[in-house]
C-alpha cells in the first residue's frame, strides 16, 4: 500500500507502453485476498563532519534494522497473518502475527505466551455511535479507488517512465509480466504540483462527484455524533445543508475559490517559501530521488515491486544527516484466491496487554533470558531503568528523617519501582515483591529483622506505622533490596533513586 501511494503522487493518467497505469493503481486499492512476501531496509548517510560519536552510534544501529516478511496472508479486510523477522545489529527476531475481527495476537521467538490485543469494542462502545460500522467500512472501501482515480487523472507522467515486457520469478514461478520502471527527483516532483492544482481547478464535475462521495461517508457520522455526544447545545445537523445537492454546490464553491486563490500567487509564494526556508531546496533537489519498478500481469495486478527512495537532507548540528534512503521489494501471488491464514497458537495462554498491568518485570519474565527479545528489552531499550527524585522538604513525597535514617511511605516507593506489596492478614508482616527478579523482601512493622530473597538481614531501624496509618520503611534498605542505588545531593538535600 505505501508504494501505491507513492505511485499516486508520481504517476499520471496517461497509459505507458499500452499499460493503463491509472486502472492498475485504482485496482490495487480494492481489498483482495492475497499471499505475499516482502522486505524493507533503511539507510542513513551521516554528515561525518557534524555527527558526534553518539550520533554515529545511533545511525549505525538504525542502519542495522531490517524487516523481512517471509509469509503474509490476507483473507479479507480483517483477517490476516504475517510471519517474518526483524533484524538489528546482526541479530534476527522472528515473529508471527495473526488477526481477525476480534483480536490481534503477536508471538515472538523466546516468548512464553504471545501478546494479545483485543479489537472488540469496549463495553458500551457499540452503543456510543448509532451508526452501521459495516456499511461505513464498505463506503470507505468504495471511496478509496474513486479518490485515487481522481488524483491520478490530474497528474502528469514523470519524464523517466517506461514499460517493457519481462520474464520474472514470483514465488518460484516464472511469469510473463510488464515492467513499469520510473525515476523521479525531488525537483521534478515539486514542479508537478502547480499543473496538478491547475488541472483539478478546471474539473468542475470531477470535484463535485468526489465531494458527493465524501458527503455520503461524512454526513452519517456527523448525525451519529450529534445524537450521542454533548455539543453544548450546538446542533451539528443544522450545520449540514438541507440536501446533498446544496452541500455539494456549496463545498465546490469553497474549494474552487481556494484553488483559484492559491494559483494566482503560487509562483511568488513558492519562491518566498524556498527563500525563507532554503533547506527545502535540498529536500526537493536533484539528490532526492525515487526509483520504482512495478511488475504487472495481464490482469493489471501488481505481482512484484522494487523501490528505493532517497531523500536528501540539509545537514546541520541539530540533524547531522546527509540523506535517508528507504528500499524494499515484494512479491504477491494467489491474488483473489482462497487464502487460509496461519493463526498464532494460544493454547498455552496469552499476555493480554490491554487488561493486564504490564510492568517491566512482567514483560521480561515472559521471555527466555537468552532470547533476542529479552536482550533487546533489557539491554537496548533499558525498560527496567527507573529514575526517582525525592525532595525531602516537599510534603508530597512524605520523606521523614529519624535518627539519621530516611524513611518513605512504603506504597509510594513500591509503586515507583513497580514492586508489589502484600500484607499478611492478621499480622504486621509486609511482603514486597521485586518486579524484576520476583524476589521477596519480608519486613515486620516494629521489628529489626527482615529477609531478602530468603536471606536474613538486620535493619538499623524497623518499619513503622504513623498516626495517620501510613507505613514507613527505611528508604535505602528497601530501594537497594529492589536493585536500586540511593544518592543524596549535599547542597539541596534531594534524593536520587536509580534502578538500572
Amino acid at each position: 500500500m505505501p508504494l501505491v501511494l507513492m505511485m499516486v503522487a508520481l504517476t499520471g493518467c496517461q497509459a505507458v507502453g499500452g499499460v493503463d497505469i491509472s486502472k492498475a493503481m485504482a485496482q490495487s486499492t480494492t481489498v483482495k485476498s492475497v499471499e505475499s512476501k516482502q522486505s524493507l531496509k533503511i539507510n542513513i548517510e551521516p554528515a561525518t563532519e557534524l555527527a558526534t560519536a553518539k550520533d554515529l552510534e545511533m545511525i549505525e544501529l538504525i542502519n542495522s534494522i531490517s524487516l523481512d516478511i517471509s509469509d503474509a496472508k490476507v483473507k479479507d479486510t480483517s483477517t490476516a497473518s504475517i510471519e517474518g523477522a526483524v533484524g538489528f545489529q546482526g541479530k534476527k527476531l522472528p515473529f508471527h502475527l495473526s488477526m481477525n475481527e476480534k483480536e490481534m495476537v503477536i508471538d515472538m521467538e523466546g516468548a512464553q505466551k504471545p501478546l494479545y490485543i483485543s479489537l472488540e469494542p469496549l463495553e458500551g462502545q457499540d452503543d456510543l455511535l448509532m451508526i452501521d460500522t459495516k456499511a461505513l467500512e464498505k463506503q470507505i472501501e468504495e471511496l478509496s479507488p474513486k479518490l485515487l482515480s481522481f488524483v491520478m487523472k490530474h497528474l502528469s507522467n514523470p519524464k523517466n517512465i517506461s514499460v517493457t515486457p519481462v520474464q520474472e520469478s514470483v514465488n518460484g514461478e516464472t511469469l510473463s509480466l510488464s515492467k513499469l520502471h520510473m525515476e523521479i527527483t525531488g525537483e521534478e516532483l515539486l514542479a508537478m504540483v502547480k499543473p496538478f492544482l491547475e488541472s483539478v481547478a478546471k474539473d468542475e464535475q470531477g470535484l463535485k462527484d468526489l465531494i458527493g462521495d465524501l458527503y455520503d461517508v461524512i454526513v452519517p457520522i456527523i448525525a451519529a455524533v450529534n445524537l450521542t455526544e454533548p455539543t453544548d447545545g450546538v446542533d451539528l445537523n443544522a450545520m449540514i445543508p438541507e440536501s446533498k445537492e446544496v452541500a455539494v454546490a456549496s463545498m465546490y464553491a469553497m474549494v474552487k475559490t481556494g484553488l483559484d486563490e492559491i494559483l494566482v500567487s503560487y509562483d511568488q509564494e513558492l519562491d518566498k517559501l524556498l527563500t525563507e526556508t532554503p533547506e527545502l531546496k535540498t529536500v526537493f533537489g536533484t539528490e532526492t530521488k525515487l526509483v520504482l519498478d512495478y511488475f504487472l500481469d495481464s490482469k493489471l495486478d501488481v505481482r512484484k515491486q522494487n523501490f528505493e527512495m532517497k531523500v536528501a537532507l540539509p545537514a546541520s548540528q541539530d540533524l547531522p544527516l546527509q540523506s535517508v534512503t528507504v528500499s524494499g521489494d515484494s512479491e504477491q501471488w494467489n491474488i483473489g484466491g482462497e487464502v487460509t491464514v496461519d493463526a498464532v497458537d494460544t493454547s498455552a495462554g496469552v499476555l493480554d496487554i490491554m487488561t493486564t498491568e504490564i510492568t517491566p518485570g512482567t514483560m521480561l519474565r515472559n521471555f527466555d533470558s537468552n532470547s533476542v527479545m529479552y536482550q533487546l528489552l533489557k539491554d537496548e531499550m533499558s525498560i527496567t531503568n527507573k529514575h526517582v527524585m525525592l525532595m525531602p522538604e516537599d510534603e508530597y513525597f512524605g520523606v521523614v528523617t529519624e535518627k539519621n535514617t530516611t524513611f518513605v511511605p512504603l506504597r509510594y516507593l513500591s509503586e515507583e519501582l513497580d514492586a508489589e506489596v502484600k500484607w499478611t492478614k492478621g499480622s504486621d508482616k509486609i511482603v514486597v515483591i521485586d518486579d524484576i527478579t520476583g524476589n521477596e523482601i519480608v519486613l515486620t512493622v516494629g521489628s529489626n529483622q527482615a529477609t531478602v530473597a530468603g536471606e536474613e538481614v538486620t535493619l538499623t531501624h524497623p518499619a513503622y506505622v504513623n498516626k495517620n496509618g501510613t507505613t514507613y520503611v527505611p528508604l535505602r534498605f528497601v530501594a537497594e533490596a529492589l536493585g536500586a542505588t540511593v544518592d543524596k545531593e549535599k547542597e539541596t538535600g534531594w534524593i536520587y533513586i536509580v534502578r538500572p
